[in-house]
C-alpha cells in the first residue's frame, strides 16, 4: 500500500483536510462547517462577533470537536490512517490560542477511548480566541509604534507595522485587560501551532512564517524581537516557545490517533503555517509570478528575495525555503461582501450574479464601486459602501447590473493598485494563479484578468492552503530538497481567462481615476458627509 500524506487547514468558517498519494494525487477530501455541523457553539460564519463590534472571537474548543469529526468522515470514507506517512496543517493566520497551566500534562494523557473535546475542553486560560476579524487593539498598536518610533521603523524589523489583528497586540492587550488570565497561561499559540499540538500531544512550536505576521518575529533574525517581546507583556519569550522554520519535522505522532484510528506510531509531524504560506505551496508559485487568493479575506501574495517593508503590506517569511521571503497584501472585504451584493441583488444565486455582471460593459459606463462591510486593512479603517458616477460625483445607488460590476471592478481595481503601491512589478509578471472558493467563478476571473491584463490561472483544487498542507507534510520528510523539484509538471492549473484586447485602454484611466478617488476617501476617514469629491 503507498504512502499518503495529510493535510488539514483550520479556516475561519470550517475545518478541511485532503490526502494526497506519493504521486501527489488527492485521494480523499472532508470538510466540517462550523456553523452547520457544530451548531452548538452558536458562531455566525465561523465567529462570535461582540457587542462591541470590534471584538471577534472562536472557541478553540469548537476546532477540537470539528477535528474529532473529521477523523471519523475520513475513516467513513476507507482511509487507511496506518498509510499516512506526514501530516501537515495550516490555519488562520493571527489567530492565538492560550493554553492554561498544567494543559500540557492533559496532552500528554489523552485517551484514545474518548473523544479530544471531552479531555481538552477544560485546558485554556482564555475561552474565546481573538481572531484575524479583530480590531479592538487600537490602543496597543499606537503604543508599539510609539515605541520603535513609529511604523516604518517597526515594519523594518517585524514585517508589518502594527495591525489589530497581529497576535502580540492581542497579547498585549490580554495583559493589560486580564492579567490574571495572561500569568495562568503557559503556552501561547497561533492556530496552526495549536493545530500541530493536537497531534503531537505536546506544546509545538510556531512556525516562522506564522510567526513573521504577529509583530513580534524578527524577520532577518527569523527569531523573536525582545524589544517587542517586552513592549506587549513580561515573560513572553517563555511562553512562545523558540520559533522553527516551516519545514521542520517536530517529532512523530501522539499515541493517541494510533489506537483510536490506527496511525502508524511512525507518523510524523511537519510544522504547521498560516493559511497565506501554506496557499504559496499549494499553487506552487514560482518566482515572477503573483498569486490572489479568494475567500472570506482576498489575499495578494508574491515570492521575494529582497523584501521592502511597506505600511500597507506585509513581509513574510517563506514557507518553502526560510532564506526567502513572500510579500502580502490582504483586503478583509472579500467573499462575505460578495456575498452581500449577491443576495441584495441577484436574489442569493450566483448565475443571476454572473448574468448582471455579464450584461454590463467593461468600465462599467465610468461608474466607480468600492464596498468595505468592515473596516478595511487597506485603505485603513475606511468602512461603507460608496458609489462614484463617471464625474467622480458621489451617489446614492445604482441599478442591479451596475451595482454588481461596481462591486467586483472596484475589489480587483484595489488589489491591483495597493500590489503597484507595495512595488509588485505588474508588467513583469507572467500570469496569476487564482485560488479559492470565488476562483471557480469565471465570470469574477474575466474581470480579474481584464484588471490585470494578464491571464488568470486557477488551481483546480479549490483549498489551496488545504493542498499545500498535504505537499508540505511530503516536503518535510524531504529534508534539504526544493520543493518545486517534487513536481513533474505542475498539478490542477489550468488557463481560465485572458484579457481582453481592450483591457489595458479601458482600466489604464480608471486605475487612476480609482486611486485619486480611494486617496481622498482615505484622508476623510469614513464616514463622512460631502456630495462630491
Amino acid at each position: 500500500m503507498e504512502d499518503c500524506y495529510l493535510g488539514f487547514d483550520f479556516s475561519t468558517q470550517q475545518l478541511k483536510a485532503v490526502v494526497i498519494n506519493d504521486k501527489l494525487k488527492v485521494t480523499h477530501q472532508a470538510t466540517v462547517k462550523y456553523d452547520i455541523d457544530l451548531p452548538e457553539f452558536r458562531t455566525h460564519g465561523g465567529v462570535h462577533k461582540h457587542d462591541d463590534e470590534v471584538t471577534v472571537t472562536a472557541p478553540p474548543s469548537m476546532w477540537i470537536k470539528a477535528l474529532d469529526l473529521i477523523l471519523d468522515l475520513l475513516r467513513l470514507q476507507d482511509l487507511d490512517f496506518s498509510t499516512v506517512v506526514a501530516i501537515s496543517g495550516a490555519a488562520q493566520q493571527h489567530g492565538s490560542v492560550y493554553w492554561k497551566r498544567g494543559a500540557e500534562e492533559i496532552l500528554d494523557d489523552i485517551a484514545g477511548n474518548n473523544f479530544l473535546y471531552d479531555q481538552l475542553q477544560g485546558c485554556f486560560s482564555v475561552r474565546d480566541s481573538p481572531v484575524w476579524m479583530d480590531e479592538s487593539t487600537s490602543l496597543e498598536c499606537a503604543l508599539l509604534e510609539r515605541a520603535t518610533s513609529g511604523p516604518l521603523p517597526l515594519a523594518r524589523v517585524t514585517g508589518s507595522r502594527a495591525f489589530e489583528r497581529f497576535t502580540g497586540n492581542q497579547i498585549a492587550k490580554l495583559f493589560r485587560m486580564k492579567p490574571d488570565a495572561y500569568n495562568n497561561t503557559e503556552r501561547i499559540s497561533l492556530v496552526s501551532s495549536f493545530g500541530a499540538t493536537l497531534f503531537l500531544g505536546r506544546y509545538a512550536p510556531i512556525d516562522i512564517s506564522d510567526g513573521s505576521g504577529m509583530n513580534l518575529l524578527d524577520i532577518h533574525s527569523k527569531d523573536w524581537s525582545d524589544f517587542c517581546l517586552n513592549m506587549c507583556a513580561p515573560n513572553l519569550r517563555e511562553k512562545l516557545g523558540t520559533p522553527v522554520p516551516s519545514c521542520t519535522v517536530l517529532g512523530t505522532i501522539a499515541t493517541y490517533y494510533c489506537e483510536r484510528f490506527g496511525f502508524s506510531d511512525t507518523c510524523k509531524i511537519v510544522a504547521f503555517t498560516g493559511d497565506n504560506p501554506a496557499s504559496l505551496a499549494g499553487t506552487q508559485l514560482n518566482k515572477g509570478e503573483m498569486a490572489i487568493s479568494l475567500g472570506t479575506s482576498d489575499t495578494l501574495f508574491l515570492w521575494l528575495a529582497n523584501p521592502k517593508p511597506s505600511l500597507n503590506g506585509h513581509i513574510l517569511c517563506n514557507p518553502l525555503d526560510s532564506k526567502e521571503y513572500m510579500a502580502l497584501l490582504c483586503f478583509k472585504n472579500g467573499s462575505l461582501t460578495r456575498e452581500r451584493i449577491r443576495d441584495e441583488c441577484a436574489e442569493g444565486s450566483w448565475q443571476l450574479f454572473n448574468d448582471l455582471l455579464e450584461s454590463t460593459p467593461r468600465g462599467n459606463f465610468g461608474n466607480i464601486g468600492m464596498y468595505f462591510d468592515s473596516a478595511e486593512i487597506v485603505p485603513p479603517q475606511v468602512k461603507g459602501d460608496y458609489r462614484f458616477n463617471k464625474n467622480n460625483e458621489l451617489i446614492e445607488r445604482f441599478s442591479k447590473e451596475v451595482e454588481v460590476r461596481a462591486l467586483v471592478e472596484g475589489q480587483f481595481l484595489a488589489r491591483r493598485v495597493h500590489a503597484e503601491d507595495f512595488g509588485f512589478s505588474i508588467h513583469s509578471a507572467s500570469r496569476i494563479i487564482a485560488t479559492g472558493g470565488a476562483s471557480t467563478n469565471k465570470s469574477l476571473i474575466q474581470v480579474l484578468a481584464d484588471v490585470f491584463n494578464m491571464p488568470v490561472y486557477v488551481l483546480e483544487f479549490a483549498n489551496s492552503a488545504c493542498l499545500g498542507a498535504a505537499l508540505r507534510a511530503k516536503h518535510g520528510l524531504l529534508g534539504d530538497f526544493p520543493f518545486q523539484n517534487m513536481f513533474v509538471e505542475p498539478l490542477g492549473l489550468h488557463l481560465s481567462c485572458s484579457p481582453a484586447k481592450d483591457a489595458a485602454q479601458v482600466y489604464g484611466p480608471m486605475l487612476t481615476r480609482f486611486r485619486m478617488i480611494q486617496g481622498k476617501l482615505q484622508k476623510r476617514h469614513a464616514p463622512f458627509g460631502f456630495d462630491e469629491i
